[in-house]
């Protein structure tokens, strides 16, 4: 196997798809780490949207590009690099979920959402020095988290894929190898379960949001009745 090469061209931030591609093929290595770079957290959503599984996600990411890099020859830019990667993705996931479900065929997509539910992270979330302010927004993600874990297959597929990684209608459709009006309804179902689910889950928390109780109330109250000139209530 050739080694790579240690010195690849300069401003490689620059280069297109194709370009990327040729030089990878060439075996330059800060070419073939850029192309994870740009790519590894679509394609760990993508996977994990479909495998429900962290680490079978992560172990698919990996495939991918063990597979794409052999095959770079078949490159051609007819789409983007991240739209034929994705297919890859998707294509592997595919398979893992059949070998798990041997019956399992494309309608899995449209399946009823499973309960063992995962955590999706996500790595763009900034982090805080605020120790309750991190709390709180890890609170709030892993419930958005586990509400779209909860999602059937294929709309949880179509939501990370549009929402999350704002992938196109079109692109969407061509990796998932649906109509572009197939993704428009299972995105829109997808929104209605999430929000849902939401919903139920937020709705009793709201009645306990801006408490005022305990000793600031009761200040404010001693407060006002002082300004008024009320008397203290006697002591006992």
């Amino acid at each position: 196997m050739q080694s790579l090469r240690a010195r690849p061209p300069e401003n490689l931030e620059g280069l297109d798809d194709a370009e990327l591609a040729r030089l990878a093929r060439q075996r330059h290595g800060e070419a073939f780490r850029l192309i994870m770079q740009r790519n590894n957290r679509r394609l760990y959503r993508v996977a994990r949207s479909i495998l429900h599984d962290e680490a079978e996600a992560e172990d698919v990411v990996q495939q991918v590009y063990v597979v794409a890099f052999g095959k770079l020859a078949e490159f051609r830019a007819e789409s983007s690099l991240a739209t034929w990667l994705t297919r890859i993705a998707v294509n592997e996931a595919l398979g893992r979920l059949r070998r798990r479900r041997p019956s399992l065929e494309l309608s899995v997509l449209d399946a009823a959402p499973r309960t063992n539910a995962h955590v999706i992270p996500f790595p763009q979330m900034p982090t805080h020095t605020d120790p309750e302010r991190g709390a709180a927004l890890k609170q709030i993600r892993q419930l958005i988290e586990h509400a779209i874990d909860a999602l059937p297959d294929g709309f949880r597929a179509v939501f990370v894929m549009r929402d999350i990684e704002a992938m196109s209608v079109a692109e969407t459709a061509e990796v998932l190898a649906l109509s572009p009006a197939t993704v428009k309804t299972r995105l829109h179902r997808a929104r209605r379960l999430l929000r849902r689910a939401l919903d139920a889950q937020l709705a009793s928390a709201l009645s306990d949001t801006f408490p005022f109780e305990g000793d600031r109330c009761r200040q404010t109250t001693e407060t006002v009745l002082a300004r008024l000139g009320v008397p203290p209530a006697p002591a006992g």
